[in-house]
């Protein structure tokens, strides 16, 4: 089951990460966990980055969309599929919707990075029509819903989604397996899914990790939960994450506010610089995403010495003209 009759998501267990994980074997990459010496040296932990921008398809998408897609049943698929994403789960889900041979429908906003909407229609090719609506990414679900009724095709979610959750579970697997004792883990926050797939590995393998969720704070929805105890709406602003944007998830919420230490909201400027830092000293290109939870390690204000920290990079996928931008502006790196 994946939610019950009154929308509610079952929270995944480790049982279902490692269902996934088994499926998942040989159709994605076990990505590297990555000693930083850089960030080592000046944070005074042992910092590893979790290589998610050389998963297929430029970011950790891929393992939940394709743990979803497996699971559907062949009337589900029949009807083919349709999905709202900012747009790294719409290449997860092109690729999968290519190997299953599956039509799909993917709905991404006008903020979407030209990269990631060719990448989508190059992975997903006769498979996969894009549609670009809604200037932000919940015009664009709420969109992606109507059309999903209108034309009788099955909505798979981004992030509110057992299947989904645990796909994306399966990196914090092998972080362990490469790392068993870290005890801090950096990882960007914005529905919930990544976040809850993680939590639910991490909480069964090493129950003392402290886990902070990180995001843009031109998109103020979780630290406004978090203070509130509930989801309320929120005006968001643009932002180098893009990957990030949209509204915490209700149905994940109580579970993420429970499961993890804590969030950090990070400032355009301090993202930006997070990414000029790893392409300076790793050579890596990074999505903002990943940028914000680089910056949340780097900040200081969250006591990591002389601990073992990990991480999640969670794409590259960022376009080439923007990131000399952002490269640019970057002043103190």
């Amino acid at each position: 089951m994946n939610s019950s009759r009154d929308g509610s998501i079952r929270i995944p267990d480790i049982t279902d990460v490692l269902k996934a994980k088994k499926l998942l074997s040989g159709l994605v990459r076990h990505t590297p966990l990555e000693y930083s010496h850089p960030l080592s040296e000046l944070t005074g932990a042992r910092v590893y980055m979790k290589l998610e921008n050389q998963q297929h398809a430029g970011s950790f998408k891929i393992r939940g969309a394709i743990n979803k897609m497996y699971s559907l049943t062949e009337s589900e698929r029949a009807r083919g599929v349709i999905t709202a994403s900012s747009g790294n789960h719409a290449q997860g889900l092109a690729m999968a919707a290519a190997m299953l041979r599956t039509k799909a429908v993917i709905c991404v906003p006008e903020t979407c990075p030209e990269a990631k909407k060719a990448s989508v229609t190059a992975r997903g090719g006769e498979y996969v029509e894009l549609r670009v609506t809604g200037a932000q990414y919940d015009d664009t679900e709420r969109t992606a819903l109507k059309f999903a009724d209108e034309e009788k095709r099955t909505f798979v979610s981004a992030y509110e989604d057992t299947y989904i959750a645990a796909g994306q579970g399966t990196l914090a697997v092998e972080m362990f397996l490469d790392e068993p004792e870290l005890d801090v883990i950096f990882c960007p926050l914005s529905g919930g899914g990544l976040l809850t797939g993680v939590a639910a590995a991490a909480r069964a393998l090493r129950p003392s990790v402290e886990l902070w969720g990180t995001m843009a704070k031109n998109n103020p929805s979780w630290p406004r939960a978090w203070d509130a105890g509930r989801v309320e709406p929120v005006e968001e602003s643009d932002s180098i994450a893009d990957a990030l944007g949209g509204s915490a998830s209700p149905k994940l919420f109580d579970f993420i506010r429970r499961s993890i230490t804590g969030i950090a909201d990070i400032s355009e400027e301090d993202i930006a610089e997070a990414m000029a830092f790893v392409h300076k000293n790793h050579h890596l290109v990074i999505e903002g995403a990943a940028g914000t939870a680089i910056a949340a390690l780097m900040s200081g204000r969250i006591g990591i010495r002389g601990k073992r920290a990990a991480v999640v990079i969670s794409g590259g996928n960022v376009d080439d003209s923007k990131f000399v931008r952002i490269l640019s502006a970057a002043v103190r790196v």
